[in-house]
């Protein structure tokens, strides 16, 4: 038998909405592809979906096709830019954001079917601390926890951080800055939100670095264009892609963490082939 490489599920989260999720969601996913990686981007978002509206995609059928037994996960794929699969979600559709347990399970067992199709599986989470959102989020092995320079995007992130920890038993949570006027505005905002998990959690916190404020970002929403294909070159673009090729590097998950998880059956299969 072959051996299957688990696939990479990396969740992008951050508690506060307005930080930026969804644009470094799209374009980490864009910067990926262009390395050669076979990327799926989840519109996690369920009740207030946007990726496709950034994207200026036409989404015929989204996840709440694949809860009603209309369609099956394959079927509600699109085409990206830069060759991405995204997996667009409901706008406007209240019962999708309220969503039972057993609805979530579903859903992310429906992902084991892509499983052939992509290396790696972005997860753009809504903001806040639903039940959602945590959901998503511990069904994922990395969470890219992202921050900007307001105090309550601080206050938020550590709240998602600390439901996590004491509720789910998660320890490990990686930070992107974005945003900022200088690389020391990203350290700094990496550390204030370090010292306070540091103080009151049993929580470690890596630093994946930071993304630069850059009206480029604005003009590429206004577009419905990735940053990376509206201005390439530009600071924040490059960010991205240093950011990218770090995300590249983290470790693969050798066994699965004894929760709900996407691809678990891969994760399975692996820990049995290592063993």
């Amino acid at each position: 038998m072959i051996q299957r490489r688990p696939v990479q599920v990396v969740a992008i989260t951050g508690g506060k909405g307005g930080v930026g999720k969804t644009n470094i969601s799209v374009n980490l996913s864009v910067a990926l592809a262009e390395q050669g990686r076979r990327v799926a981007l989840l519109d996690a978002d369920l009740g207030l979906a946007n990726v496709d509206v950034l994207l200026g995609l036409r989404a015929e059928r989204t996840l709440a096709d694949v809860l009603s037994g209309q369609c099956s996960l394959r079927d509600v794929l699109v085409l990206g830019p830069g060759g991405i699969r995204v997996v667009p979600a409901s706008s406007g559709v209240s019962q999708m954001a309220t969503l039972s347990v057993q609805e979530h399970a579903a859903l992310i067992h429906e992902f084991s079917a892509l499983g052939e199709q992509i290396d790696m599986l972005v997860v753009d989470t809504a903001a806040g601390i639903s039940d959602t959102v945590i959901s998503f989020v511990r069904a994922s092995q990395e969470v890219l926890v992202v921050v900007c320079d307001e105090p309550s995007s601080i206050t938020d992130a550590y709240a998602l951080i600390k439901v996590l920890n004491r509720e789910h038993k998660m320890q490990r949570f990686r930070v992107a800055a974005n945003m900022t006027r200088s690389a020391q505005e990203g350290q700094n905002l990496f550390h204030k939100l370090n010292k306070v998990c540091e103080r009151y959690l049993d929580v470690t916190l890596q630093y994946a670095g930071y993304i630069p404020f850059d009206d480029n970002v604005r003009k590429a929403v206004q577009r419905q264009k990735p940053l990376l294909e509206f201005s390439p070159r530009c600071k924040a673009a490059q960010a991205l892609r240093t950011l990218a090729q770090k995300v590249g590097e983290w470790p693969l998950p050798s066994a699965p963490g004894g929760h709900l998880e996407f691809f678990v059956e891969r994760l399975l299969q692996s820990a049995s082939a290592g063993h």
